[in-house]
């Protein structure tokens, strides 16, 4: 059968109802429209709804329903789709179990929906994959290609985490290493069957899941295992774990980064205060010139992976060059969420000590000179354990000054496991840095707006909600700001 024609007819199932328990997670959000497009009936609950998913998903015009109860699934839906947060105990799981509702994961769905029978291109890594997923995702929009595409955060873009365009034979997908559900432990990116991966780098992370290092670098070899022969994988070339996740490729590997050894190698980047711009040389030839409004060192190894593995899809140098030039970012990448009596406030997904220090680093370059803030919320599984405490410290004291929220749910890491904030604080200090412990997003609120200067860039780095600071922070600094100018007048 005709491979564009086998597309539009793998879908012979009728229009059903489909329940997502956990449908706030950006995975499951993003499967939940992609549902919804293709004409199901769509439900979905959660503990909590917070920006952007919430926002994106009652655009959708997908209610969720909060808290979780057993009343959610009074209409008996056809199928269940159980998010991998989503445990034993939770009242709408047992509910499924005993009365024996059908249900899956997210991976297996959307390999059975949506990527059987395309070309599938997935980013993976413990860093950058959001971004990169966006950009390569981005390019073949440029290049008339009209990808379908899944990404684990907002796309700016294409204002949506994901596409579905049944013409097309192209999927991008972000290859998520994260365990895909309760009764299924494995990565969700085996369940994907790429035909082309973007290795962005392999260190250790996600800490409730994975043992150790050798465990993480397993995960991505049997990622590396199940591209085809006439597959391809771009793997960056400054990081041994990631050498070692390749070394038994069966298909053609080409390396990007910035050392003599890379086929795609980028020789000069200029970071200027409102855009970035670099050279790429292709097997030792001037191959590429490009620029984007992104920032940091890790956004041009991240485009140039993309351009990478877009070029051997057909896609020439100038059209990536085009395509980078208009690319925007990804929502809570480094994204400004207020300008407010001279104070700049980012937010930043941070999830990992690596990340926080390339965030923070890529601060450094896009605004010289002025005094930057770290505001850092402890929340994700990684982050909250003592794995990384001393990198913790070290990372975050690339800022001028930091503050250290309470860790997000303490009880669910064990005593001995537990990072110590305290511990954090002293080392930064230690370092040079002031630093200081402070219970949660009110209090932090409290004690920064008042000692905010204009000029001033202040990073909140969480991977969640943070107790609504993103909106309660401008607002606290515009307040006091107008107290002061009457006081003034």
């Amino acid at each position: 059968m005709d491979k564009k024609l086998a597309i539009q007819n793998q879908h012979t199932v009728s229009s059903r109802h489909v329940h997502l328990i956990g449908i706030c997670g950006t995975a499951m959000a993003s499967l939940a429209g992609m549902l919804q497009r293709r004409g199901h009936r769509v439900t979905g609950s959660d503990a909590a709804a917070y920006p952007p998913m919430s926002n994106f998903l009652e655009q959708l015009g997908i209610k969720v329903l909060q808290p979780f109860s057993e009343q959610n699934l009074d209409s008996r839906p056809a199928l269940v789709v159980v998010g991998n947060a989503i445990s034993r105990g939770n009242p709408e799981l047992e509910y499924c179990l005993d009365r024996r509702i059908p249900f899956t994961s997210m991976a297996e769905l959307l390999h059975q929906e949506f990527l059987r029978d395309r070309e599938v291109l997935c980013v993976a890594g413990t860093h950058g994959k959001t971004t990169t997923t966006s950009m390569l995702s981005w390019i073949f929009e440029v290049a008339g290609k009209r990808p379908s595409f899944l990404i684990g955060g907002i796309a700016e873009n294409f204002g949506s985490s994901f596409a579905v365009h049944d013409e097309s034979r192209h999927f991008v997908i972000e290859g998520d290493e994260y365990d895909t559900a309760f009764f299924d432990k494995g990565p969700k990116f085996l369940h994907y069957f790429p035909d082309a991966v973007i290795l962005t780098s392999v260190e250790f992370d996600h800490a409730d899941i994975y043992r150790d290092l050798d465990a993480v670098k397993t995960a991505f070899r049997r990622l590396v295992n199940l591209v085809p022969r006439r597959g391809r994988i771009v793997a960056y070339d400054g990081n041994q774990n990631v050498d070692d996740c390749v070394s038994r490729a069966l298909c053609p590997v080409e390396r990007y980064g910035f050392s003599e050894r890379a086929q795609w190698r980028i020789d000069y980047v200029e970071y200027q205060p409102q855009r970035t711009r670099w050279r790429v040389r292709r097997g030792g030839q001037p191959w590429g010139e490009f620029e984007f409004a992104l920032a940091g060192e890790f956004n041009v190894l991240n485009a140039t992976a993309a351009a990478a593995l877009a070029s051997g899809f057909g896609i020439d140098a100038p059209t990536i060059a085009r395509a980078l030039a208009g690319f925007k970012s990804v929502k809570r990448r480094l994204e400004v969420k207020a300008e407010v009596a001279g104070v700049t406030i980012i937010d930043d997904f941070a999830h990992h000590p690596t990340a926080i220090a390339e965030t923070l680093k890529a601060l450094r370059t896009r605004y010289p000179g002025r005094r930057l803030w770290a505001v850092c919320e402890p929340r994700s599984n990684t982050l909250r354990r003592a794995v990384f405490q001393h990198e913790l410290a070290r990372s975050l004291a690339t800022a001028d000054e930091v503050l250290l929220a309470a860790i997000f749910k303490p009880e669910a890491i064990p005593d001995h496991d537990r990072l110590d904030t305290a511990a954090v604080v002293k080392k930064i200090q230690s370092l040079g840095r002031p630093a200081a412990v402070l219970a949660d997003a009110d209090a932090i609120v409290a004690n920064l707006a008042p000692r905010t200067r204009p000029g001033d860039v202040v990073t909140i780095l969480s991977n969640g909600g943070f107790g609504g600071i993103y909106d309660k922070l401008p607002k606290r600094i515009a307040e006091l700001h107008a107290q002061h100018s009457k006081v003034t007048v």
